[in-house]
């Protein structure tokens, strides 16, 4: 049975979709559905069991789960919102909550993939996305409460206390179908379609943080292509080990991205292709994102390909092209 955190909100429900089409629905999906509107993502959706967060962090506290049973953990639950000021709730749900998933997968022996996040590295710039703790200045308890847990985890690593797989990856800005619940915190790619088809037009921010009129630049990565390197580093679907051959084992923190930053108007430009002409109107930048927001990423992938994933990135425009169609079809 695999175990996916999270696996009713944006990017865990994506990588259940994504097991089911390699024909895996041995699933436990573990979430918090007090945002009842996250059901519609698990819409279509094979697997064979669903938790609660909170029972499973009292099952996962007494091993209850059952010895033998479980083949990998993908933990995705955690809270996304970059926004929330409450301290202590976020050190709960995203490192006290990922420390207790860690203890049960060393102790079952199991891999464990994990999602980190690049707002560890705060409003960094070209040629400091690399996971060292120069580069690792958060901008708020969100980015802070993911990096306390890659410093502990690290320090784990260190004194060779993982027996197996166990790698934490930091996801850039993931985009794709199943976001819709996510509000403000959705990606660009959700509120400008949204903004196109309600309004006829695009707003992007003006220029801010050295870049001109929708020049910001993000690493905009595909949520498919985040569910496929979950499923390689727990050694599962296609990425199982052939007849013969053991599990191999990584190790390590690394950036989960494309590798490459493309502006908001590309971004713009990528949905016009797919949704027909739109205006761009650019707006002044936020006051209340001052100082809390990142005017660039772009992943240093050094760390991901020394660990052995080979795995292409899929193209913004290709990305979203499926994105749509995808969106389409799921109504």
């Amino acid at each position: 049975m695999l175990i996916v955190t999270g696996g009713a909100g944006f990017i865990g429900s994506n990588l259940v979709h994504e097991l089911n089409a390699h024909g895996i629905t041995d699933i436990l999906v573990v979430d918090n559905l007090a945002n009842a509107r996250k059901f519609e993502n698990l819409q279509g959706a094979r697997y064979v069991d669903y938790m609660d967060k909170r029972e499973f962090r009292r099952a996962i506290g007494e091993n209850a789960l059952g010895e033998g049973r479980i083949e990998a953990i993908l933990h995705q639950g955690a809270c996304s919102n970059t926004l929330e000021d409450d301290g202590v709730y976020m050190m709960d749900n995203n490192f006290q909550y990922t420390k207790e998933v860690l203890r049960f997968a060393m102790e079952q022996g199991v891999p464990l993939v994990f999602a980190s996040s690049a707002a560890v590295y705060g409003p960094s710039g070209p040629g400091h996305f690399t996971p060292t703790l120069e580069n690792e200045r958060p901008l708020n308890v969100y980015g802070f409460s993911k990096l306390a847990f890659d410093h502990y985890f690290r320090n784990r690593l260190a004194l060779d206390e993982a027996p197996t797989t166990a790698v934490g990856l930091r996801y850039f800005n993931v985009y794709g179908p199943r976001e819709q619940h996510k509000g403000r915190m959705a990606s660009v790619i959700h509120h400008f379609t949204k903004q196109m088809k309600e309004t006829g037009k695009v707003r992007l921010f003006a220029g801010s943080g050295g870049y001109g009129d929708g020049e910001q630049r993000r690493d905009f990565v595909y949520v498919r292509d985040l569910a496929r390197m979950n499923m390689f580093f727990a050694g599962i679907g296609p990425y199982a080990p052939k007849a013969g051959e053991g599990r191999k084992v990584y190790r390590g923190v690394v950036n989960a991205g494309t590798g490459v930053s493309r502006s908001f108007n590309d971004v713009a430009r990528a949905l016009m292709a797919v949704h027909g002409k739109a205006a761009i109107e650019y707006i002044p930048f936020p006051a209340d994102l001052e100082g809390r927001y990142q005017h660039f990423t772009e992943a240093d992938l050094t760390g991901l390909r020394a660990l052995g994933c080979d795995l292409a990135m899929t193209g913004l425009e290709e990305g979203i092209a499926e994105t749509c169609a995808t969106l389409r079809k799921i109504g």
